[in-house]
């Protein structure tokens, strides 16, 4: 139905290796924003022997090579380097340049989400681009206490295996929303060496922007609100039944998502959290107290009004009464 063709995936992460032959094709120029010069073609990780080309070639990649495939094989990459440790320039760099799906498959420590973190996202959700972002690999943390899963309209996602069992090191949380695999997963490092096995809420992560490029490729008008709603709202349960910490609702089911028929008030608790923090609520949007004071002052100037025309009334009334009286005695005088 979809491969992923004409959408764009911002990936903020450490580059990609953009000459492998998974990759041929598909990575468009992106940015480095600091320590150092480039486009983000080439991966500078120098701990996990290519984070960002593995996220790469999850997401679009193309087979040639080691025969790996990614989930959207016709998407292309933006690839983002370094920057703020808000987030807040790569975000905007990726959605002014195209993207209509942002991954990032890290994060940083921080007890809430910063101004200007929120504001980035904001700006992503303003212009429909869907941010998703890995839980985290610490499963004794919460998902809360880290950036930017802790922002209101992120799209936090946890890990599961084959069996849709939830990995015991992915990270819980009131901001998980759902999982995907990553467990036991096969991955292209930066030397182009395949290897099977990979652990971690990355490739779940990865995996969910390849289903968000599907959708989104598939259905080019659908808003990335309704994609959202629908991947949740399609999603099968794991885990603890209904919503959990660890799962969300529940592993994404990408057939599902895309043609499954989903009422338009399904719930879809991403961009509800968002309204809420950004939206001002429908009892505050009323002008309570301007009506409040024009009705009471209203009621001050008709009452005014009610008795000045009884005065007036009662003084034509009375002055009536006098002229027929009048007009009486003059007539009988005659």
């Amino acid at each position: 139905m979809t491969k992923g063709r004409g959408v764009i995936v911002g990936l903020i992460d450490t580059g990609v290796e953009a000459r492998l032959p998974e990759l041929q094709g598909v990575v468009l120029r992106g940015k480095q924003f600091a320590g150092g010069s480039g486009d983000g073609r080439t991966d500078k990780d120098t701990e996990k022997g290519g984070h960002g080309t593995a996220m790469a070639v999850s997401i679009a990649g193309q087979g040639g090579g080691s025969g790996l495939v990614g989930v959207a094989p016709e998407a292309r990459i933006l690839p983002l380097v370094g920057g703020s440790y808000y987030y807040t320039d790569r975000i905007r760099y990726a959605v002014d340049h195209g993207a209509r799906v942002i991954n990032i498959s890290q994060s940083t420590a921080s007890a809430s989400c910063p101004p200007e973190t929120q504001e980035a996202v904001t700006y992503a959700i303003e212009r429909d681009v869907i941010i998703v972002a890995s839980a985290g690999n610490r499963a004794i943390d919460k998902s809360t206490l880290s950036l930017p899963q802790n922002c209101a309209g992120v799209l936090v996602v946890g890990s599961l295996d084959a069996d849709l069992n939830m990995w015991d090191k992915s990270t819980p949380g009131s901001t998980v929303m759902a999982a995907a695999p990553g467990v036991d997963v096969g991955a292209i490092g930066k030397a182009g060496i395949y290897a099977k096995g990979r652990r971690g809420t990355s490739y779940a992560a990865a995996f969910t922007s390849g289903l968000v490029a599907l959708m989104r490729s598939r259905y080019p008008k659908m808003s990335g609100r309704e994609v959202v709603q629908r991947m949740l709202y399609t999603a099968r349960d794991v885990d603890t039944k209904g919503w959990d910490e660890r799962s969300g609702y529940g592993a994404l089911i990408p057939y599902s998502a895309l043609t499954a028929k989903v009422p338009a008030n399904a719930p879809n608790p991403v961009y509800e959290r968002f309204d809420q923090l950004t939206k001002p609520s429908q009892a505050s949007a009323k002008p309570a107290t301007r009506t409040s004071n024009d009705s009471v002052a209203g009621q001050g100037h008709n009452a005014l009004r009610t008795a000045l025309i009884g005065v007036v009334g009662l003084i034509l009334v009375v002055a009536l009464i006098g002229f027929l009286y009048l007009r009486k005695i003059g007539t009988g005088a005659q």
